[in-house]
């Protein structure tokens, strides 16, 4: 009776619950059922499973493929090290921008300031990536500047080795602004009364700052730390791919850009499919590694 009660008191909550529940069914889960084309060869026209033998399955194959191909050392490095770079110098820049917005006092500045940090996330990626492409080209305003300072202009759209730079400052750029929003709502959540009782004892705003808010907003730098790194094979390949070519391919080809130009492009859905559910699963065990870690050592945790 109790537990009946308990479900009719909390119906608004499922009612909420219920577009969200139903898009992920719809566009996560429904779609799953492709996966099975990773383990046989698939062509468009032929039944994604049938029992009157036109499905040509090949087992593992086309991991065994991707495994043993060429390119997979050079993808699966440039993935990781694009990805560990944006997490190493990326992960703090909102933390830091949260903390040192949430101590301005003039909330007309600190509007303007957290309005404008918003706006690069809603710039289409085509857009950014021209913005690049151009401050970088040889006659562009980073090349001038250089020129300004006494050097000479630098090809970077040609050059492998400043490809990690410049995916990571331009995507930290994009980023950090939405980024923080979460941390800022945490931020809001903590008891102010705690901020009184410390300038009480004496601490000074950087002290607040360093043993009240960095404390209160740990929860929320675990959870988001642990998402991160179930992330570190999945970086941003559609702004990659915007912004590379094919002098660039040795330390920007990335498992997401490989398999647009594989699978997609050149019509092998099969592989494309078994390269997808192998970054999916390796994503996962980060996930849930790191997830694991987290628990033991900080008490926080997804689940």
């Amino acid at each position: 009776m109790l537990k009946r009660v308990r479900r009719r008191d909390n119906v608004h909550l499922y009612l909420i619950m219920l577009p969200v529940l139903l898009h992920i069914f719809i566009f996560s889960y429904i779609p799953m059922y492709g996966i099975i084309i990773a383990f046989q060869n698939y062509y468009p026209g032929r039944p994604f499973l049938s029992f009157d033998g036109s499905v040509d399955w090949v087992g593992f194959k086309h991991f065994i493929d991707f495994f043993t191909g060429p390119y997979f050392t050079r993808l699966m490095r440039n993935t990781f090290v694009l990805s560990f770079f944006f997490l190493i110098f990326g992960f703090w820049v909102p933390i830091l921008f949260a903390l040192l917005l949430n101590e301005l006092r003039s909330g007309l500045f600190k509007k303007f300031v957290q309005t404008s940090s918003y706006l690069p996330h809603f710039i289409s990626n085509v857009v950014v990536a021209g913005m690049v492409l151009s401050f970088i080209d040889p006659a562009g305003i980073v090349n001038s500047f250089i020129k300004w300072l006494g050097g000479e202009a630098i090809a970077f759209g040609t050059e492998p080795k400043y490809f990690a730079a410049i995916y990571t400052i331009s995507t930290i750029w994009k980023s950090f602004g939405w980024s923080s929003i979460l941390y800022l709502a945490a931020m809001s959540s903590i008891d102010p009364h705690l901020y009184e009782a410390a300038r009480l004892d004496g601490a000074n705003r950087f002290q607040q700052m360093l043993r009240i808010t960095l404390p209160s907003i740990r929860p929320t730098i675990f959870i988001l730390l642990i998402f991160a790194i179930g992330s570190l094979f999945s970086a941003n390949s559609e702004f990659i791919m915007l912004i590379y070519n094919p002098s660039l391919y040795e330390t920007a080809d990335v498992i997401g850009t490989y398999l647009y130009r594989d699978g997609l492009l050149g019509g092998n859905f099969s592989s494309g499919a078994a390269i997808g559910l192998f970054t999916g699963i390796l994503n996962f065990t980060l996930l849930f590694s790191a997830n694991a870690l987290s628990r033991k050592y900080s008490d926080y945790a997804l689940w």
